[in-house]
């Protein structure tokens, strides 16, 4: 005779409530320190913490700044999703780290809170990853060839300890501002670890607005689905490097 398992989702409520409890008090905790850019960057470092302990180490989630193959470099990026498996850093100093634009999965922006010029902000360095030049080829393997792979979607997103607006992302303020940043302008979602997250993965203009006391985790789990959606990143020409070394500029 089988024994039905009883289905009980406060436990897992609850697990993941304490994270984000516990991301709060840290974040919060980071105001004690003076100045600013100290502070900004250690808030960095509890949000690359946060989407580490998420997503699988394939996705690795660094502090970066996004090149590609005709010369073109980026402002640093608060925190870059990216593959390590196929696609190595370049020029790794200590905390800088040159990634090539063919590795971005996602780009997110930390900030102290949501608002319209940070939200602004957000969208500015998002474009600036997008229109980097990606290249892809072919990869041979034991059966033929693999065509090269088109460049997918990279997805942008801003993270902070709260929102500006009084109803969230659900007010009318949010929605107007983040319905102004479109193409590669455009915000797919965001997470405010006081209890508020959206995400755009059902259509532009389609919201999806998680749990207030659970709004870590269905960020995470949201963003790993899309992510996994991806599968891996297209594989780069690295003879395009190459050949910006032996051009004089």
């Amino acid at each position: 005779m089988s024994t039905a398992i009883p289905h009980d989702t406060t436990f897992l409520r609850e697990a993941f409530a304490t994270e984000q409890t516990c991301l709060v008090a840290n974040l919060r905790s980071s105001q004690r320190i003076t100045h600013p850019g100290d502070r900004g960057e250690v808030n960095e470092q509890h949000f690359i913490d946060f989407l580490r302990k998420y997503l699988p180490n394939r996705f690795t989630v660094e502090k970066a700044i996004a090149i590609d193959s005709l010369g073109g470099v980026r402002h640093s990026i608060d925190v870059v999703v990216f593959d390590r498996q196929y696609t190595p850093t370049l020029l790794d100093n200590d905390k800088h780290r040159y990634v090539p634009a063919e590795a971005v999965y996602a780009v997110f922006e930390c900030k102290p809170k949501i608002d319209k010029g940070y939200m602004e902000h957000a969208a500015e360095k998002a474009e600036s990853v997008r229109k980097l030049t990606r290249t892809s080829v072919d990869i041979p393997h034991a059966g033929g060839v693999y065509p090269a792979k088109k460049p997918g979607h990279i997805v942008s997103g801003i993270l902070a300890i709260e929102v500006d607006w009084k109803d969230g992302f659900r007010s009318e303020a949010f929605q107007q501002v983040h319905g102004s940043l479109d193409g590669d302008k455009a915000i797919d979602c965001g997470f405010a670890a006081t209890g508020a997250s959206f995400d755009t993965v059902a259509g532009s203009k389609a919201y999806t607005f998680g749990p207030a006391d659970n709004a870590l985790a269905f960020f995470a789990f949201r963003l790993l689905s899309r992510l996994q959606s991806f599968a891996t990143v297209p594989a780069a020409a690295w003879t395009a490097y190459a050949s910006r070394l032996s051009t004089n500029p």
